[in-house]
């Protein structure tokens, strides 16, 4: 009987210690998610392949990187290397003179 009660502490303290490590990896990545993507990108390029197993990713990546623009506001200014040039372009620059249109994917 004593041998059984020993059992289960030391699996409760167990996962206790791994619950507690998995809250603290959950953080670890929640604030590179949302850091800027160079940061970011420097963080993921180094997590093993089986973390993305234990992580809701998809969801904390939402949440990290939801915006708060509404129908009809403005879009945010940035700026950004074209292809044809290296140097940047900032985007209040282009709709001074006429309309953009800001198509974020691939084509191909």
């Amino acid at each position: 009987m004593k041998k059984r009660q020993r059992t289960k502490r030391w699996l409760l303290a167990a996962a206790l210690v791994f619950g507690w490590a998995w809250v603290v990896f959950l953080g670890y990545v929640d604030w590179a998610m949302h850091q800027p993507p160079e940061v970011f990108g420097h963080v993921m390029a180094r997590m093993p392949m089986p973390a993305y197993f234990l992580l809701p990713f998809e969801t904390m990546w939402t949440n990290a990187r939801k915006g708060s623009l509404n129908i009809g506001d403005n879009a945010p200014d940035f700026q950004v290397k074209t292809l044809e040039a290296e140097t940047p372009v900032q985007l209040s620059s282009l709709w001074a003179d006429r309309p953009v249109v800001l198509v974020f994917g691939s084509f191909t």
